[in-house]
């Protein structure tokens, strides 16, 4: 699964893009709005986490013109305006979803989970079997006949994406794509 990031904030960024990764994800970042709405509009996205208060294009402005060129990536908003308006003002821009900061990441991840069930409209396995291997999504445990096997995240990503597509031929490309 693919997350575009549009967020200023380089700790922020940082703090978010690590997390999703380690969570399975692939993310690509854009620092202002001109930049993340030439990504959005090239490059396929599961969801995409934008900021309000960006340069050169603010976020709800970036949201609105996604939603005119009906690009329907679902659409987080992360922004440090709290009022009720704002809130009221990203959603009617397009956004699905709104949460501010500081925020709880696994808030974040959880919301992230969430759109991108309602927009594929499955709803996401918690556990994966092959044979007599098994994977728990939630709490990333992997274990064979039982045994527990540890493993780093991009191991973890790597055996997820090839279970999912277990009897397909994947490639690299593909693999690297995901």
């Amino acid at each position: 699964m693919r997350i575009l990031l549009v967020e200023d904030d380089l700790n922020i960024a940082s703090f978010v893009s690590k997390g999703l990764k380690q969570a399975g994800f692939a993310v690509d970042h854009a620092a202002d709005g001109e930049e993340g709405l030439y990504m959005a509009l090239t490059e396929p996205y599961d969801t995409a986490i934008i900021d309000i208060m960006l340069p050169k294009l603010d976020g709800l402005m970036l949201i609105e013109e996604l939603r005119r060129k009906k690009i329907s990536t679902p659409v987080i908003i992360l922004s440090a305006k709290r009022s009720v308006d704002d809130r009221v003002k990203g959603l009617q821009a397009g956004g699905d979803d709104y949460l501010t900061k500081p925020f709880s990441f696994s808030e974040l991840l959880a919301r992230v989970q969430a759109l991108i069930r309602r927009a594929t409209k499955t709803t996401e396995p918690t556990r994966l079997n092959i044979g007599d291997l098994s994977m728990d999504l939630l709490t990333r445990e992997v274990a064979r006949t039982g045994t527990k096997i540890e493993l780093q995240p991009h191991e973890f990503a790597l055996l997820e994406y090839l279970m999912r597509n277990a009897g397909r031929v994947v490639s690299k490309t593909m693999i690297l794509e995901s």
